[in-house]
């Protein structure tokens, strides 16, 4: 989606980026005998801001540091020893708007003009100020046994879009192709799935949630309440300064065990909101097409709180996994026993990266 130098670059390697609020990911990619294969990765976290909220990459205002992230996007890069490749960025759930429209079957020409005049109903801006993409998802049938063709809007602020291709060019990078970090997700931890999944991409400032199914992301929605949200909660509630309530949170979460109570009474209130957001997804998604939503799929880096796949559970009645994106790719031997701890945090790297093989 939203490619810029599509069909340009005859190398087969890319990069998938994924820029967050406080972290920066980065998967090298390419396309190996058997299908996509990682390369190398580099991970880097920020805790400045959990002292000062103006330290984070980005906010939920669309604020994008973008000389402090390229700076950042390089010096990763040099540590993890990953060259310069064509880079599939990833964009904020915030930053877009994305609606699943239906319509009955049309060649793609067809398709084209309906989109254009669907997004003048749909989006919350003028077109001209957009730009505009849309995927096929699927088909269902309809009441009548009418045949429905699924199609993805997606429109992104071109003033957004112009602060990423700013962000890859003070980085030196080349810059394929942007893509809503909702349709990543869905690529790399539901390909070759039946039935739809509910995923919770939980990062530090706001939780992306997505409907997805066979690769394909298919209804969306978003909170504020993450990461940061529970790190705060802990602060407050047992007067702690801000870094020692993140690592407090990291290391007991939600396992409510002997001396715990507190610590699980302080961040339940937080997760029921994040979960009751999730089940609002899922019930919209439902009542529309009459499909029902029987797992969850834990992503993002708060994925990995202690006790949190046991509490949504009990609360939810669903089956809960973690994110597994390295499931249908190759990745080096020696990454083998941190794939799970790091499966939910590179799960939108990885699906961009996946994106051109």
């Amino acid at each position: 989606m939203f490619d810029f130098l599509k069909n340009i670059f005859s190398d087969r390697t890319y990069l998938g980026v994924d820029i967050g609020t406080t972290s920066l990911k980065i998967v090298e990619m390419k396309r190996g005998k058997t299908g996509a294969e990682l390369l190398n990765y580099g991970y880097l976290e920020s805790f400045d801001y959990l002292e000062r909220a103006n330290e984070a990459f980005q906010t939920s205002t669309l604020k994008l540091q973008e000389e402090t992230v390229a700076k950042y996007i390089r010096a990763l890069m040099k540590e993890s020893g990953i060259p310069a490749h064509p880079v599939i960025a990833a964009l904020p759930s915030f930053a877009a708007f994305t609606t699943l429209i239906e319509v009955p079957t049309l060649s793609d020409e067809e398709l084209a003009s309906s989109m254009q005049l669907q997004a003048k109903q749909y989006v919350p801006m003028p077109i001209t100020e957009v730009k505009l993409d849309w995927q096929k998802v699927g088909e269902r049938r309809d009441a009548d046994g009418r045949v429905l063709q699924q199609v993805l809007l997606i429109s992104v602020p071109n003033e957004v879009i112009s602060r990423y291709q700013n962000i890859f060019k003070r980085a030196g990078l080349n810059l394929l192709a942007l893509e809503v970090e909702g349709v990543s997700l869905a690529r790399a931890l539901t390909i070759g799935t039946t039935g739809p999944s509910l995923i919770y991409d939980i990062g530090s400032r706001s939780t992306t949630i997505v409907v997805a199914e066979g690769g394909f992301m298919k209804f969306a929605g978003q909170t504020d309440f993450a990461g940061a949200t529970l790190t705060q909660t802990v602060a407050t509630g047992l007067k702690l300064g801000n870094r020692r309530a993140e690592e407090m949170k990291r290391h007991r979460g939600l396992t409510g065990a002997a001396g715990e109570y507190e610590l699980f009474t302080l961040l339940q209130p937080m997760v029921d909101v994040i979960i009751n957001e999730g089940m609002r997804v899922k019930k919209n998604y439902e009542t529309l097409y009459k499909i029902a939503v029987s797992r969850i799929i834990l992503s993002g880096a708060s994925a990995n709180l202690p006790g949190l796949d046991r509490y949504i559970a009990k609360e939810t009645g669903l089956g809960v996994a973690h994110a597994e994106p390295f499931a249908h790719i190759t990745y080096p031997m020696r990454m083998a026993p941190f794939l799970g701890d790091l499966g939910p945090v590179l799960s939108v790297a990885i699906g961009l990266g996946q994106k051109e093989l």
